[in-house]
């Protein structure tokens, strides 16, 4: 029985290992969308501001942002600098650097969340640029052109 049993068991942890490392997205499409996503809800808040809405409208857009640069060194693991990647070598051999400019973004994003929870369209429309300002500084130095 333990002679069946053993390669049974081996088999089964096999496939359960396969099916882990089969449902893994790839971190480099993972990130490139949800980039867009902040593109896009940076792009949507500003809108507003600049038009005189009501930024608290905006605030689940900006609570995406904070959740989003809080976790953006996990999207870039070890290895996943290929399929299409823009990343700089200087993400990985340079980590301090890049994990500070996401901290910056998270405040940015943060200080966004703030500001348009305040309903004040001017300070949303500052906090929007700034926001802007940090993303900018992060791709100088780990983005390709």
């Amino acid at each position: 029985m333990a002679r069946i049993a053993l390669p049974i068991a081996t088999f089964l942890a096999a496939i359960s290992t396969l099916g882990v490392a089969m449902a893994q997205p790839d971190p480099v499409s993972t990130r490139k969308e949800g980039l867009r996503r902040m593109q896009t809800n940076l792009e949507a808040i500003g809108a507003v501001a600049n038009a005189g809405g009501d930024t608290r409208d905006t605030v689940p857009r900006a609570e995406e942002m904070v959740a989003f640069f809080r976790d953006l060194p996990a999207f870039f693991p070890p290895g996943s600098n290929g399929n299409g990647s823009r990343a700089l070598p200087a993400v990985w051999s340079e980590r301090a650097g890049f994990e500070r400019a996401a901290a910056n973004a998270t405040t940015a994003a943060e200080a966004l969340r703030a500001a348009a929870a305040s309903g004040d369209a001017a300070a949303t429309t500052a906090a929007v640029r700034a926001m802007g300002a940090s993303c900018g500084a992060c791709h100088r130095n780990h983005r390709s052109r």
